[in-house]
């Protein structure tokens, strides 16, 4: 098995093969399975893609259209993300590692029980649910935060070519409940 280091190498190799082009329509795919299982839900986690990940940016502004509440991740500092409110790409700006971030009000943690669904980017998720990011461990202490037990279901998010056998956890990694690929 690869250390999470030789992984992620591979993951950016895998990734350079592709096009910006063939990674939208790869994207398309992976949307359109969200798509429909998003629209019976009301207060959903999403991410605001980067360049490499699954594009999320129409799919987000369909469900803001439907109504739904959807909230995105914000780095406030070295090790802490909070969620706030997305209203519309209007309302983004370039946050910590240049990833969009909402400029909205930030939900309080209290309130994550309300939250239904997360939808968590990764470089990669293995067959028992495991998600490698990118190595700094926000998501892991975020999804962490959420009281148990909790309402939320994890869904790790990625192209099919992201999904491997097995990734090394660490006692803090925190499992999906099932990937969207």
């Amino acid at each position: 098995m690869l250390n999470k280091n030789a992984l992620r190498a591979l993951m950016r190799e895998r990734k350079q093969q592709f096009t910006q082009q063939q990674l939208g329509e790869l994207s398309a795919t992976v949307v359109s399975h969200m798509r429909e299982y998003l629209m019976f839900m009301d207060n959903i986690v999403a991410y605001y893609s980067l360049p490499d990940e699954v594009c999320t940016h129409q799919l987000l502004d369909e469900l803001l259209a439907a109504g739904k509440n959807v909230y995105l991740p914000k780095v406030v500092s070295d090790t802490e993300m909070v969620l706030c409110r997305y209203t519309g790409r209007d309302s983004l700006q370039k946050g910590a590692f240049g990833i969009m971030e909402p400029t909205g009000p930030v939900m309080p943690k209290e309130k994550y029980n309300d939250i239904k669904v997360v939808l968590v980017p990764g470089v990669a998720f293995d067959k028992e649910n495991r998600r490698l990011g990118r190595g700094k461990g926000y998501y892991d202490r975020f999804l962490s935060s959420f009281s148990q037990p909790r309402c939320a279901v994890f869904y790790g998010v990625c192209f099919d070519f992201q999904r491997v056998d097995a990734i090394p956890a660490d006692e803090h990694d925190v499992c999906m409940d099932g990937l969207i690929s």
